[in-house]
């Protein structure tokens, strides 16, 4: 059997400082779209996350 967790948020990545997280997920604000997109990717490749784009201008990293 393999336990452990498997799937959850790994961060949440935009460009809105009024969003605020009271979780224990860690939110980077990026200053410009090009930039959320690429801190996204890179945050994606070194947690071996997927990206998703909540279409309120932020994404979230999750693994699955």
């Amino acid at each position: 059997m393999d336990f452990g967790i498997k799937e959850n948020i790994i961060a949440i990545i935009t460009t809105d400082r009024s969003m605020v997280s009271t979780t224990t997920v860690p939110v980077f604000y990026a200053k410009t779209e090009e930039q959320k997109e690429r801190l996204a990717l890179l945050v994606s490749k070194i947690t071996m996350g997927m990206v998703h784009d909540l279409e309120n201008g932020a994404y979230v990293i999750v693994r699955h």
